[in-house]
């Protein structure tokens, strides 16, 4: 078994809550509330910050040249295409970009700092691995409702679905399951612990997105 579907299957529950979601669900057949989304942009948002630096710090601790360049070319999706995406919706939908933090979202927050300080690439990628494989795969499955929703709805699904994103997935898991094999039992226990904190969070916020955020 690869180390990250081992990994996977510690958060086995978490895990099918998280992908198979009633908030992502109904974003994918266009049936969810403009103000459960407003609030949930507004949240997602305050994470780019924190996921940059800790992508950014995954690349400088990568084995080597050839190990950061996937990620360094992703940095440039999230800074470019999907930061245009959040402005873009935030305008369509009359909402302001800045909101205060929720406690699920200052809790996915600080496990990314954490992660980062480590020093540790291999606790970085547990955090990275799990937020965007998470979200690749509640979207693939849906992504062919894409272009029939607002686009605020539709390019949030396929920003996580398609040859690209599961390309970036592919090389995340990749990179953990060929850092796993040099762990001793210590490091590959924190590893557990982080992977496992972190798709807890992820099922947090999407419950909390679901219960609805205040819109500031």
């Amino acid at each position: 078994m690869r180390a990250t579907e081992h990994l996977r299957s510690l958060a086995a529950d978490d895990w099918a809550a998280a992908t198979q979601h009633a908030f992502t669900n109904a974003l994918a057949d266009g049936s969810l509330d403009a103000d459960k989304m407003r609030g949930y942009l507004q949240q997602d948002y305050l994470f780019i910050d924190g996921f940059v630096r800790l992508l950014a710090s995954a690349i400088a601790h990568a084995p080597s040249l050839a190990d950061s360049v996937p990620a360094a070319q992703f940095l440039a999706v999230i800074t470019g295409p999907e930061n245009t995406y959040f402005l873009r919706s935030f305008e369509a939908l009359d909402t302001q970009p800045y909101a205060e933090a929720a406690k699920e979202t200052v809790a996915f927050q600080n496990l990314m700092e954490e992660a980062r300080l480590s020093g540790r690439y291999e606790v970085m990628l547990a955090v990275l691995v799990v937020a965007e494989w998470v979200y690749l795969e509640w979207a693939a499955p849906v992504e062919g409702k894409a272009a029939d929703l607002p686009f605020w709805l539709g390019e949030w699904i396929t920003l996580h679905a398609g040859e690209g994103f599961e390309g970036v997935v592919s090389y995340l898991r990749g990179q953990l399951d060929q850092v796993w094999e040099t762990l001793d039992d210590v490091q590959k226990a924190t590893v557990e612990e982080v992977f496992t904190k972190a798709v807890r969070r992820e099922r947090d916020f999407f419950d909390a997105s679901w219960a609805g955020f205040p819109i500031a």
